[in-house]
């Protein structure tokens, strides 16, 4: 049995935070009594002067193509996150039908894998992390398994074999069903197809997340298409993640949030979430036109090395305004020509090889297998306030690095996302009380997947637990230096066994594949 005495315990809820002994027998929370009153034969850990609270629940994250390469999860117990929901923006490492398609889609993940899988069950049952999983599947891993990556609708049967498979997720434990709609081949699809896939999802069950089709101009749009499909189907719907990119859309965000509003009012149940940073990254083919990507990286490959497919690609990106080269930063890619310029941007590439920013975009994609992942600093910091103040925001990060130190430069969410909100949105500027911050992170989150007994402190409630230090929690991690760990989480249980004890991991992996039953 453990005892954790002397903090004042925020519950989840966005209620005050209150004096209080968290009591754990196993992997639940016994009781909580009054303060000091810890039975005489407890395991104490004393958390005077901070917090206690419901470990966080982090909606987006793409851990699930590094996880099994990285079950210590270290970024995660310094921020304070017990439960990573993966499978996001339409990528899953499961189902497998056609495994070098599958590898060549996500390269962009840089995934350590062994690919020794098929399936969702198959994909879970050797994980031992140190922190939970749900497992979401993706429409574009659906689709590549049910018929490649073609620039093209699906026929019948094709369809059908997306909806067998999704079902079969679901069967084996996925919880979600994700679409990423700028994303090649999800792009790809057309409202009709994302529908019927999202009513199988219903059917299931399973909550639907979507990273919409549009977030600049057409935001409202792609809204109004997520919208339309949770409310023909009757499915939950996250939106993730709600912003608006380019600065002729700053603002926007006010309008999506009005239109959200009336959706909810008129009986949608949506919701959505917001990371704390005013870039986001992706992989750089995302900044191609969509057909550019027909047939998959390969295909690509073999475009960029036709002259004229190459500039009718390169006009694209300048007619349409698809890049700011400047704004434009290379995060991560595979051994080759441009493996010196991670952290540099492609107008910095572009001025060295003295070309434009397009062609600087085709030269890194062509020598590092299109598998070049950037961070793109695209958004307005009261943007970013504007959705966090609203109170169906929940935070989430997109990210999927779990170990602490690494090459490149990835976005700093994977190291501060949550210890950010908590120092420099909370305490340091208030745009949230401590416990509604609290609250977005663990209750709100949890109550979107139908956990009832996570993210709550109460008796019965799993004992996923975080005890942090309210003057001392922040995020480190920069742009320009990303891998530094949070501070300010002294201790964190996962399932009532600890996995940080003053501010040090201890190695346990208790965490486990979250499921719905």
């Amino acid at each position: 049995m453990i005892a954790i005495t002397g903090g004042l315990v925020l519950d989840g809820s966005g209620t005050d935070a209150v004096a209080a002994t968290v009591l754990i027998d196993g992997d639940r929370i016994a009781d909580v009594l009054p303060p000091d009153s810890a039975p005489a034969d407890a395991e104490v850990i004393d958390a005077t002067g901070n917090i206690v609270a419901p470990g966080f629940i982090d909606l987006h994250s793409h851990a699930d193509f590094s996880v099994r390469t990285s079950p210590d999860a270290a970024t995660q117990l310094h921020q304070g996150v017990t439960t990573l929901v993966t499978g996001n923006c339409g990528w899953s490492p499961f189902p497998i039908t056609d495994l070098e398609s599958m590898k060549a889609g996500t390269a962009f993940l840089d995934p350590q894998h062994d690919w020794s899988w098929r399936d969702t069950a198959e994909f879970a049952a050797p994980l031992q992390p140190a922190v939970n999983l749900a497992l979401q599947v993706g429409h574009s891993s659906l689709r590549i398994a049910a018929m490649g990556s073609a620039e093209r609708a699906p026929s019948a049967d094709e369809l059908r074999t997306m909806q067998d498979l999704l079902r079969k997720a679901a069967d084996q434990g996925a919880v979600g069903f994700s679409t990423g709609l700028i994303y090649a081949p999800g792009a790809y699809a057309e409202s009709s197809e994302v529908a019927a896939l999202v009513a199988t999802a219903a059917e299931c069950g399973l909550l639907y997340s979507t990273h919409i089709r549009n977030e600049g101009a057409d935001l409202l749009a792609a809204l109004d298409e997520a919208i339309a499909a949770a409310r023909a189907a009757g499915a939950r719907l996250e939106v993730s993640h709600l912003k608006a990119v380019g600065k002729a859309n700053y603002g926007l965000v006010t309008a999506a949030l009005e239109l959200l509003d009336q959706a909810r009012a008129d009986g949608v149940d949506v919701a959505w979430d917001v990371y704390p940073y005013t870039a986001s990254s992706t992989t750089l083919t995302a900044r191609l036109p969509t057909w550019a990507m027909d047939g998959g990286p390969h295909a690509l490959l073999a475009r960029l090395a036709d002259r004229t497919e190459r500039e009718r690609i390169a006009e694209a990106i300048r007619t349409r305004d698809l890049l700011d080269g400047n704004a434009v930063v290379i995060a991560s890619l595979p051994p080759g020509r441009y493996e010196d310029c991670r952290g540099l941007s492609l107008a910095e590439i572009a001025r060295r090889d003295e070309v434009d920013a397009a062609e600087a975009a085709l030269r890194v994609l062509e020598h590092h297998r299109a598998a070049v992942s950037v961070v793109n600093h695209a958004m307005n910091e009261d943007d970013v306030v504007t959705v966090l103040q609203h109170p169906c925001t929940s935070v989430a990060s997109d990210g999927w690095i779990l170990d602490a130190t690494g090459t490149g430069h990835p976005h700093p969410r994977n190291f501060g996302t949550f210890p950010r909100v908590l120092g420099r949105y909370t305490r340091d500027l208030g745009v949230l009380s401590l416990p509604e911050a609290i609250r977005r992170m663990t209750s709100l989150p949890a109550s979107r997947l139908g956990f009832n007994d996570r993210g709550v402190v109460k008796p019965g409630a799993v004992a996923d637990l975080v005890v942090l230090d309210p003057a001392q929690v922040a995020d480190r991690s920069t742009y320009d230096d990303p891998w530094q760990l949070s501070v300010g989480i002294e201790h964190m249980l996962v399932a009532g066994q600890p996995v940080l004890t003053d501010g040090v991991p201890t190695e346990a992996r208790p965490g486990r594949v979250l499921t719905l039953s």
